[in-house]
């Protein structure tokens, strides 16, 4: 016999271990939520429950906050495709200058910045495995290393804004999307110089994980930076105006996206890249992304409701309080749970299940909620570079013809530990989160 403060219980575990089952299966998210949503709403309130599914879906749909979505996908979409990407590479390259290792330092301060654009760690990873990585393994850099910092890099696109991955946590905690945004630039800076700093190490300790670099014989003169800096202005001015037109306070983030879809038409234009092809071409990708996103969330929210209405959130918040664990032990636990999960499932896919859950008991606890979403949002991201199963190991693999999958995961390890130590100085010193979104 259950006790009746956990009846609610034995209905998460059941619908949960369902839902996961289905995507482990490979079956698509939307359809696994969809499924699960209408085999509950039939056994418990028979066909009259559909037309709460119905409503779920409407409600969804017509969310404000959402609209922020396309308009950042599409806003990545066209600087892509406006040769900003090429001009980054040029200009970047530059800049560094003659360092020791310095094609590693090009990698993070790439990834850092395609961050900006892409917020998929999987499409960054991609991408950069198909463009630098076989260059630095021909000049002779070690793979591990190069590897470690791809990935690292890579997944700062969630964390530093745009984030998609942040709007959506922001919708389902119910924390301000402009406030959760801004929260994610110190803490990525920080990362960015954390991973900066490993590599200088390891250079310094291995000095053959580095050879020299013969295309950089010395030190760029002041007149070489200058035009490399000249030709990211446009760019530039983008990323920053739609940072700060947040931060500012000046507009909403579905603005201040509005507002970089035209600043990137702009750029576009500048790099003469502008054409109607490729606005059809960056309209039409943004539409399958925004449209996929949508469809997943939109056949998510009963979940949560149903959460609700069965009692087990409330049984499962009884439970966890009952347990008289320290606020820190019951913030450790609830972190440990996705980052495990997300080396199995998609990143959304578990945001639109565990949120729910946690949202009553994150309210017992009484800790900051948008320090603590941040948190939560780095967790699934490192989660997602975690071998065996990270979703970003096998997008760099693909994009790699070279190596082996077991140096992607050995590479790994030393920077999902930088991400830890990072997380942990988040923990000590929170106002490295909410100092920033304070200022709005």
């Amino acid at each position: 016999m259950v006790p009746a403060m956990f009846e609610g219980i034995p209905a998460i575990l059941i619908g949960v271990g369902f839902l996961l089952g289905l995507m482990l299966l490979g079956l698509p998210v939307f359809i696994a939520f969809l499924m699960v949503n209408l085999l509950a709403l039939g056994a418990m309130l028979g066909t009259t429950g559909y037309g709460m599914f119905i409503a779920s879906i409407f409600d969804t749909a017509t969310t404000n906050s959402l609209v922020t979505i396309p308009m950042f996908i599409l806003m990545g979409e066209i600087l892509f495709r406006s040769n900003a990407v090429e001009v980054l590479f040029r200009s970047m390259d530059v800049i560094v200058g003659k360092v020791r290792g310095r094609q590693y330092v090009l990698t993070i301060l790439l990834a850092t910045i395609f961050s900006t654009l892409s917020g998929a760690a999987m499409g960054v990873a991609a991408m950069l495995s198909r463009s630098l990585l076989p260059t630095m393994v021909a000049k002779g850099y070690d793979p591990k290393l190069a590897i470690g910092n791809i990935l690292a890099g890579a997944s700062l696109a969630p964390l530093i804004p745009p984030s998609i991955l942040a709007i959506i946590v922001g919708t389902l905690a119910g924390v301000s999307i402009s406030s959760l945004l801004v929260a994610g630039i110190l803490p990525g800076l920080m990362f960015s110089v954390l991973f900066l700093a490993y590599t200088f190490l390891r250079v310094h300790l291995n000095p053959s994980l580095a050879p020299e670099d013969e295309e950089r014989a010395s030190d760029p003169t002041i007149w070489e930076v200058a035009s490399a800096l000249i030709q990211l202005v446009p760019f530039s001015i983008v990323i920053i105006s739609v940072i700060g037109l947040i931060l500012l306070g000046i507009a909403t983030p579905t603005e201040a996206g509005a507002m970089g879809v035209i600043g990137s038409l702009i750029t576009a234009t500048i790099y003469r890249r502008f054409s109607l092809s490729m606005v059809a071409q960056s309209l039409i990708a943004s539409a399958k992304i925004s449209s996929m996103i949508l469809v997943i969330m939109a056949t998510s929210k009963l979940f949560s409701q149903l959460l609700a209405f069965t009692g087990g959130a409330t049984a499962l918040t009884q439970l966890v309080t009952g347990l008289d664990l320290a606020p820190w032990v019951m913030i450790l636990l609830l972190m440990a749970l996705p980052f495990v999960l997300c080396m199995f499932i998609d990143q959304i896919a578990l945001m639109l299940i565990v949120v729910p859950i946690y949202l009553p008991i994150l309210n017992n606890l009484g800790v900051d909620a948008l320090w603590f979403w941040l948190l939560f949002l780095i967790n699934i991201t490192v989660g997602g570079m975690t071998p065996p199963f990270g979703y970003t190991l096998f997008a760099l693999k693909s994009g790699w013809e070279g190596g082996n999958l077991s140096q992607v995961f050995s590479a790994a390890w030393p920077f999902v530990a930088i991400f830890v130590l990072g997380m942990v100085i988040l923990a000590i010193f929170p106002a490295i989160v909410t100092a920033l979104p304070g200022l709005i």
